[in-house]
């Protein structure tokens, strides 16, 4: 190979080994291949796994745009025999070499002598096919031509792979990021949530530490993105741990990291979620389940930024926003002394508070469509909507356990619904049905039905619109038994 070569080759296979799209790569590969053999033209095939045909992916030389709409059988012509055996092949004379298949000359007009080509393999695995026809100045291929078309191939070959694979992890990382979109969607348009939305857009842009408030299952660790989604650490690291779910001496342990040998197990050190979260943020969920000796720890984070892994001297600094969240009443718990009063005034700077959904009940059929569309991409289900009946349940019922109890409520129902409404008979028993949590005690017989029925006839009437009709259709009693119940209980 002569200096030149050696020099574009070396120039050449950097800009290869630099491209990331797989398209500009073969681009890259056909139009070098046929410089560096000062070719007459050049094709590049891929092949086809489960046919085993080869496609002219890319073209030069006069014919190309007529070339690149032909395809080879498996093992046809000399492109296909080196695809099938994954051996480089020069054939000097095209007429005298009987793997040689004319149809493409023949078709286009093209006047071929000689062809080098060389296979774009990968281990056992045969991707492609270069091909190189003649010199420019008509002169037949030589074996030097055939060496760097190999060694070219063969560099060409593993780029091409690489990429393939970077195309492939790119689509599931784009898969990844769309879950995670849909996964931390904010739904709803009622008053209540958009203030909550706009105090949050304005808390994202402060450093500020942010206490949300509410009751379990409203959403807050979605208010905890969306303020550091927005914030200027959103491209920093996000970590969430829920304080409720570990003992105190394993949230140390997650939370602050621990140093080899610190007791028994602690074989090598370990870094912890808020070395994790330098630079960025950290989501405290259930802050009000600590215990007062984690508090002191954690009040010493926010005031100096520093910590101590377990077993550790050394302290460590970070870069850490803190947003935490709670469901219980902290002035409550700082007045019974269950709660630090120094680390509620460090988290309380500011304070957002996420309304239940029987504070947002307009939000519910906008919820209950998204978690439809959520649940009908992993069961497959045929469902398109709610009936009216369905609708009018959901928005009257008063949903103690909020948005997760709403969205688990959809999902049974787009399991067990069949049809293409989701009907009231698909819901949850405990939504039609009130609980035992409202049955009273210490009363006479007579009066425990008599609140029972009272209750349970006023939210059937609520669950469809106050229609006497369809109450007493779902409760499958006549309408005027339904009007005399009515009287006697005394339902307004």
């Amino acid at each position: 190979m002569s200096d030149n070569r050696i020099k574009l080759f070396k120039d050449i296979s950097e800009i290869v080994y630099s491209t990331i799209n797989l398209d500009s790569l073969l681009d890259v590969v056909i139009v070098t291949a046929t410089k560096m053999m000062n070719a007459k033209a050049s094709s590049l095939l891929l092949r086809d796994e489960k046919t085993g045909k080869l496609f002219f992916h890319i073209a030069t030389g006069e014919k190309k745009e007529e070339v690149k709409l032909f395809e080879l059988e498996k093992g046809e012509g000399i492109a296909g025999w080196v695809a099938e055996n994954g051996k480089p092949l020069l054939v000097a004379n095209v007429k005298e070499d009987p793997r040689w298949s004319g149809k493409i000359a023949t078709a286009t007009g093209f006047s071929t002598n000689s062809i080098a080509c060389a296979p774009l393999k990968v281990g056992d695995k045969t991707l492609g096919v270069i091909e190189i026809i003649d010199h420019e100045d008509g002169s037949r291929l030589t074996q030097d031509d055939l060496d760097m078309l190999i060694a070219f191939s063969e560099m060409a070959a593993s780029t091409i792979l690489r990429a393939q694979v970077f195309s492939t992890v790119n689509r599931e990382n784009q898969r990844l990021r769309e879950e995670l979109v849909e996964k931390f969607t904010i739904v709803g348009e009622s008053p209540a949530l958009q203030k909550v939305i706009a105090d949050s857009s304005k808390v994202a842009h402060s450093s500020a530490t942010v206490l949300i408030t509410g009751e379990s299952g409203t959403g807050k660790e979605l208010i905890a993105r969306f303020i550091h989604n927005t914030s200027p650490r959103k491209e920093r690291p996000y970590v969430a741990v829920n304080c409720g779910a570990l003992t105190e001496s394993l949230l140390e342990s997650e939370l602050f990291g621990y140093e080899k040998g610190a007791f028994t197990g602690a074989d090598a050190q370990k870094n912890g979620l808020f070395e994790a979260a330098d630079t960025g943020t950290i989501f405290l969920d259930e802050i009000g389940e600590t215990t007062l000796a984690m508090q002191v720890k954690l009040l010493r984070v926010l005031q100096e930024g520093t910590f101590n892994r377990v077993g550790g001297t050394r302290p460590i600094r970070v870069d850490v926003r803190v947003i935490a969240a709670t469901n219980k009443d902290v002035e409550k718990l700082v007045a019974e002394k269950k709660f630090r009063e120094d680390l509620y005034y460090r988290l309380n700077v500011v304070r957002i508070r996420v309304p239940s959904l029987s504070e947002r009940k307009e939000d519910i059929p906008l919820l209950a469509r998204f978690f439809l569309d959520k649940f009908q991409k992993s069961v497959a289900s045929r469902i398109e909507g709610f009936s009216d009946e369905a609708m009018n349940i959901l928005t009257a019922y008063h949903w103690p356990g909020n948005i997760r109890q709403l969205e688990n409520a959809i999902e049974r129902a787009v399991i067990m619904g069949s049809g293409k409404e989701i009907k009231s008979s698909d819901l949850p028993h405990e939504i039609l049905v009130p609980g035992k949590a409202e049955v009273k005690v210490g009363v006479p017989l007579k009066d425990a039905q008599d609140n029972f029925k009272k209750e349970f006839i006023i939210r059937t009437l609520e669950s469809v619109g106050g229609s006497k009709t369809k109450a007493a259709a779902v409760l499958d009693i006549q309408r005027t038994y339904l009007s005399r119940l009515i009287k006697e209980l005394g339902i307004e």
